[in-house]
C-alpha cells in the first residue's frame, strides 16, 4: 500500500520515534497567571480578590460559585478551597499610568507588549507582569512588592497603615513550595479559628443556664431547709416589719398616707377644725339644702318654682 505514482517517501514519515515534550510557553503562563481569573478564565476586572493560596479571581465569580449548589461545578478544583466569602480578600491595587490598554489598538494591528501591567508596585514601582515576586497583606488587602518589603522593614502597611504580622504576608502566584506553606498556615489557621469556637461555646451555655442569684432572697434549697417554725416566725417578722415601715415612710415624706383597711373613718362634723373649714366639705349643715330649694323636674336647675 501506498509509495504510488512515483512517490518516494522520506524516513521520518515510515519511522515514528518518541513523542517530543511539549513545553509552555512562559510568557503566555504569565499572562494567564496575571491577567485572567483563575476560576471563570475571564479578563480580571475590579473588584479583584485573593485567596489563601495567592490565586488572583474576580469577586463576580467567586460569588457565582459559592452560590452554586450543583454537584458538578465547572473548574471546581481551582476554588475547593474557599467555603465562603471570608476566605478570600478584596486586593487594593494601584495603576499603572503607562498602561493603555485597547485604547491605541483601534485597527487590530498594534503590537501587546506582554511587559506591560496594568498594576504597578505603590512603593518601588515595578510592574505586576509576573517577573517580580508579588504578595498582599491579608488583613488589609494591600498589595506590593516583594522587593518593598525586605527594603523597607516595617510592621505597618506602607499605604493604610495598618499593623499586619508575618502570618499574614501571602505571596500571588508562587511557585509550588510556596503554595504548600501557604496551604499549611491555612489550614492551621482555620484549625485555630474552630477550637476557638467550640470553646466559646461552653461558656456562652453556662452563662445562660446559670444566672447570677441575689444574695439577700435564698434559693429554694435553703427555704427546704429551714425548720418550720422557723418559717413562721420569718413571716409574723415581716408582717409586723410591713406597718412600721410605711409609718415612717409617711411621717418622713409630710404627706398624709391613705387610711389602713382595719382603721374607722372620721367625720369631719366630730373634728376639731374650724367652722369655715368645715363648710368646704359636702357633710356639713350649710352645704344641705331643704327640699323647696332642690331641683326642679324640668328645668333642672335650682330655686325655680
Amino acid at each position: 500500500m501506498g509509495c504510488d505514482g512515483g512517490t518516494i517517501p522520506k524516513r521520518h514519515e515510515l519511522v515514528k520515534g518518541p513523542k517530543k515534550v511539549e513545553k509552555v510557553d512562559k510568557d503566555a503562563e504569565l499572562v494567564a497567571q496575571w491577567n485572567y481569573c483563575t476560576l471563570s478564565q475571564e479578563i480580571l476586572r475590579r473588584p479583584i480578590v485573593a485567596c489563601e493560596l495567592g490565586r488572583l479571581y474576580n469577586k463576580d465569580a467567586v460569588i457565582e460559585f459559592l452560590l452554586d449548589k450543583s454537584s458538578e461545578k465547572a473548574l471546581g478544583k481551582a476554588a475547593s478551597h474557599i467555603k465562603s466569602i471570608k476566605n478570600v480578600t478584596e486586593l487594593r491595587l494601584s495603576d499603572n499610568p503607562a498602561w493603555e490598554g485597547d485604547r491605541g489598538n483601534t485597527k487590530g494591528d498594534k503590537h501587546d507588549d506582554l511587559q506591560r501591567a496594568r498594576f504597578i508596585c505603590p512603593v518601588v514601582g515595578l510592574e505586576m507582569n509576573g517577573r517580580h515576586r508579588f504578595c498582599f497583606l491579608r488583613c488589609c488587602g494591600c498589595v506590593f512588592s516583594e522587593r518593598a518589603l525586605k527594603e523597607i522593614k516595617a510592621e505597618v502597611c506602607h499605604t493604610c497603615g495598618a499593623a499586619f504580622q508575618d502570618d499574614d504576608v501571602i505571596v500571588l502566584n508562587g511557585t509550588k513550595e510556596d503554595v504548600e506553606t501557604l496551604k499549611k498556615r491555612m489550614e492551621e489557621r482555620r484549625l485555630r479559628a474552630k477550637v476557638g469556637k467550640k470553646g466559646k461555646k461552653p461558656k456562652a451555655a453556662e452563662s445562660v443556664s446559670k444566672p447570677g442569684v441575689s444574695e439577700e432572697s435564698p434559693g429554694p434549697s435553703k427555704i427546704k431547709a429551714m425548720k418550720p417554725e422557723e418559717n413562721l416566725d420569718s413571716r409574723e417578722k415581716k408582717a409586723n416589719s410591713a406597718p412600721k415601715s410605711a409609718a415612717a415612710n409617711g411621717s418622713s415624706s409630710g404627706k398624709i398616707g391613705k387610711p389602713l383597711s382595719g382603721a374607722a373613718k372620721r367625720s369631719i362634723a366630730d373634728s376639731e377644725e374650724s367652722e369655715a373649714y368645715k363648710s368646704l366639705f359636702t357633710t356639713h349643715s350649710s352645704a344641705k339644702r331643704s327640699k323647696e330649694e332642690s331641683a326642679h323636674w324640668v328645668t333642672h336647675t335650682s330655686y325655680c318654682f
